[in-house]
Protein backbone atom coordinates (compact mmCIF):
# COMPACT_ATOMS: atom_id res chain seq x y z
CA UNK A 1 0.00 0.00 0.00
CA UNK A 2 1.48 3.34 -1.06
CA UNK A 3 -0.52 5.50 1.38
CA UNK A 4 -1.51 8.07 -1.23
CA UNK A 5 2.04 8.54 -2.52
CA UNK A 6 2.79 8.68 -6.25
CA UNK A 7 4.12 6.05 -8.61
CA UNK A 8 7.91 5.83 -8.37
CA UNK A 9 10.01 4.25 -11.15
CA UNK A 10 12.56 1.60 -10.16
CA UNK A 11 15.91 3.06 -9.18
CA UNK A 12 14.53 6.50 -8.35
CA UNK A 13 16.67 8.27 -5.72
CA UNK A 14 14.51 10.07 -3.18
CA UNK A 15 15.75 12.30 -0.40
CA UNK A 16 13.53 12.31 2.69
CA UNK A 17 13.33 15.42 4.82
CA UNK A 18 11.26 14.77 7.91
CA UNK A 19 10.04 17.28 10.43
CA UNK A 20 7.13 19.11 11.96
CA UNK A 21 7.52 22.05 9.52
CA UNK A 22 5.89 24.32 12.09
CA UNK A 23 5.87 26.43 10.03
CA UNK A 24 7.70 25.63 6.80
CA UNK A 25 10.00 28.51 5.87
CA UNK A 26 12.72 29.66 3.52
CA UNK A 27 15.41 27.73 5.38
CA UNK A 28 13.64 24.44 4.59
CA UNK A 29 13.35 25.48 0.96
CA UNK A 30 17.02 26.41 0.73
CA UNK A 31 18.36 23.17 2.23
CA UNK A 32 16.01 21.16 0.01
CA UNK A 33 17.32 22.83 -3.14
CA UNK A 34 20.88 22.34 -1.92
CA UNK A 35 20.24 18.67 -1.14
CA UNK A 36 18.89 18.09 -4.67
CA UNK A 37 22.09 19.54 -6.13
CA UNK A 38 24.71 18.34 -3.67
CA UNK A 39 23.56 14.74 -3.18
CA UNK A 40 22.43 13.99 -6.75
CA UNK A 41 18.83 13.24 -5.80
CA UNK A 42 16.00 12.74 -8.27
CA UNK A 43 13.42 14.07 -5.80
CA UNK A 44 12.97 15.22 -2.23
CA UNK A 45 9.90 14.35 -0.18
CA UNK A 46 9.00 16.51 2.79
CA UNK A 47 7.55 14.16 5.40
CA UNK A 48 5.38 16.46 7.49
CA UNK A 49 5.10 14.61 10.79
CA UNK A 50 2.10 14.39 13.11
CA UNK A 51 4.49 15.53 15.87
CA UNK A 52 8.07 15.24 17.10
CA UNK A 53 8.45 12.53 19.79
CA UNK A 54 11.39 14.50 21.27
CA UNK A 55 9.32 17.67 21.78
CA UNK A 56 6.90 18.09 24.70
CA UNK A 57 4.45 20.40 22.93
CA UNK A 58 2.55 19.41 19.82
CA UNK A 59 2.78 21.40 16.58
CA UNK A 60 0.04 23.36 14.78
CA UNK A 61 -2.68 21.23 13.11
CA UNK A 62 -1.35 19.03 10.30
CA UNK A 63 -3.64 20.53 7.66
CA UNK A 64 -2.29 24.02 8.35
CA UNK A 65 1.31 22.85 8.22
CA UNK A 66 0.75 20.92 4.96
CA UNK A 67 -0.90 23.94 3.35
CA UNK A 68 1.94 26.21 4.45
CA UNK A 69 4.54 23.73 3.17
CA UNK A 70 2.87 23.60 -0.25
CA UNK A 71 2.74 27.38 -0.32
CA UNK A 72 6.44 27.74 0.50
CA UNK A 73 7.98 24.81 -1.40
CA UNK A 74 7.11 25.02 -5.08
CA UNK A 75 9.44 22.80 -7.10
CA UNK A 76 8.72 20.07 -9.68
CA UNK A 77 11.02 17.60 -7.91
CA UNK A 78 9.75 18.16 -4.37
CA UNK A 79 6.65 16.50 -2.91
CA UNK A 80 4.88 17.40 0.32
CA UNK A 81 3.60 14.29 2.11
CA UNK A 82 1.66 13.32 5.21
CA UNK A 83 2.86 9.72 4.85
CA UNK A 84 3.52 9.31 8.58
CA UNK A 85 -0.06 10.18 9.44
CA UNK A 86 -1.45 7.88 6.74
CA UNK A 87 0.87 5.01 7.66
CA UNK A 88 0.42 5.50 11.39
CA UNK A 89 4.16 5.83 12.04
CA UNK A 90 5.68 8.18 14.57
CA UNK A 91 9.39 7.42 14.55
CA UNK A 92 11.83 7.74 11.65
CA UNK A 93 12.78 4.05 11.66
CA UNK A 94 9.10 3.04 11.44
CA UNK A 95 8.54 5.50 8.60
CA UNK A 96 11.56 4.23 6.68
CA UNK A 97 10.41 0.61 7.04
CA UNK A 98 6.94 1.54 5.76
CA UNK A 99 8.37 3.49 2.80
CA UNK A 100 10.78 0.70 1.89
CA UNK A 101 7.90 -1.78 1.95
CA UNK A 102 5.76 0.49 -0.25
CA UNK A 103 8.65 1.26 -2.62
CA UNK A 104 11.09 -1.68 -2.61
CA UNK A 105 12.75 -0.57 -5.86
CA UNK A 106 13.33 3.06 -4.87
CA UNK A 107 16.51 4.28 -3.19
CA UNK A 108 16.06 6.50 -0.17
CA UNK A 109 18.47 8.99 1.40
CA UNK A 110 17.63 10.46 4.79
CA UNK A 111 18.28 14.21 5.00
CA UNK A 112 18.76 16.18 8.19
CA UNK A 113 20.36 19.26 9.66
CA UNK A 114 23.56 19.10 11.66
CA UNK A 115 21.57 19.93 14.80
CA UNK A 116 19.77 16.59 14.40
CA UNK A 117 23.06 14.71 14.05
CA UNK A 118 24.08 16.03 17.47
CA UNK A 119 21.08 14.25 19.07
CA UNK A 120 20.75 11.38 16.59
CA UNK A 121 21.70 8.75 19.18
CA UNK A 122 18.47 9.64 21.05
CA UNK A 123 16.33 8.54 18.08
CA UNK A 124 14.62 5.15 18.17
CA UNK A 125 16.60 2.48 16.26
CA UNK A 126 19.15 5.09 15.21
CA UNK A 127 21.84 2.51 14.41
CA UNK A 128 19.41 0.63 12.17
CA UNK A 129 18.66 3.90 10.33
CA UNK A 130 22.29 4.74 9.60
CA UNK A 131 23.06 1.14 8.65
CA UNK A 132 20.07 0.96 6.28
CA UNK A 133 19.97 4.23 4.32
CA UNK A 134 22.64 6.78 3.39
CA UNK A 135 22.34 10.02 5.33
CA UNK A 136 22.92 13.51 3.96
CA UNK A 137 23.64 16.13 6.61
CA UNK A 138 23.29 19.82 5.84
CA UNK A 139 25.06 22.21 8.19
CA UNK A 140 24.18 25.83 8.72
CA UNK A 141 26.94 28.18 9.89
CA UNK A 142 27.88 27.53 13.49
CA UNK A 143 26.48 23.99 13.65
CA UNK A 144 29.47 22.07 12.34
CA UNK A 145 31.48 22.01 15.56
CA UNK A 146 28.58 20.70 17.67
CA UNK A 147 27.82 17.98 15.12
CA UNK A 148 31.44 16.84 14.88
CA UNK A 149 31.35 15.68 18.48
CA UNK A 150 28.13 13.72 18.01
CA UNK A 151 28.11 10.13 19.24
CA UNK A 152 26.81 8.88 15.87
CA UNK A 153 29.57 10.75 14.03
CA UNK A 154 32.23 9.19 16.28
CA UNK A 155 30.91 5.64 15.92
CA UNK A 156 30.44 5.82 12.13
CA UNK A 157 33.38 8.11 11.30
CA UNK A 158 34.97 5.63 8.88
CA UNK A 159 31.82 5.60 6.74
CA UNK A 160 31.80 9.37 6.18
CA UNK A 161 32.17 10.63 2.62
CA UNK A 162 34.02 13.88 2.07
CA UNK A 163 31.93 16.87 1.00
CA UNK A 164 33.68 16.67 -2.40
CA UNK A 165 32.21 13.16 -2.77
CA UNK A 166 28.64 14.20 -1.95
CA UNK A 167 27.34 13.17 -5.40
CA UNK A 168 28.30 9.57 -4.55
CA UNK A 169 26.16 9.40 -1.41
CA UNK A 170 22.88 8.31 -2.99
CA UNK A 171 24.44 5.16 -4.45
CA UNK A 172 26.84 4.37 -1.62
CA UNK A 173 25.99 1.25 0.40
CA UNK A 174 24.87 2.03 3.95
CA UNK A 175 26.27 2.89 6.35
CA UNK A 176 27.30 6.04 4.51
CA UNK A 177 26.93 9.67 5.46
CA UNK A 178 28.08 12.98 4.12
CA UNK A 179 28.29 16.36 5.77
CA UNK A 180 28.03 19.50 3.63
CA UNK A 181 28.08 23.15 4.63
CA UNK A 182 25.10 25.15 3.40
CA UNK A 183 25.35 28.91 3.81
CA UNK A 184 21.91 30.19 4.75
CA UNK A 185 20.10 33.12 3.20
CA UNK A 186 18.11 35.63 5.21
CA UNK A 187 14.62 35.38 3.72
CA UNK A 188 11.52 36.15 5.72
CA UNK A 189 8.34 34.08 5.67
CA UNK A 190 6.41 37.15 4.53
CA UNK A 191 8.70 37.48 1.48
CA UNK A 192 8.04 33.84 0.58
CA UNK A 193 4.27 34.22 0.99
CA UNK A 194 4.30 37.37 -1.16
CA UNK A 195 6.11 35.59 -4.00
CA UNK A 196 4.21 32.32 -3.68
CA UNK A 197 7.45 30.44 -4.41
CA UNK A 198 11.18 30.76 -4.04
Amino acid sequence: MRQGLPYVPAGRVIGLLGGSFDPAHGGHVHITREALKRFGLDEVWWLVSPGNPLKAEGPAPLGERMARAREVMVHPRVRISDFETRAGTRYTAETLRALMMAYPKARFVWLMGADNLAQFDRWGDWKWIIETVPIGILARPGQRLQARGAKAADIYRRFQLRASESQLLAHAPAPAWCFVNVPMRAVSSSDIRARGKW
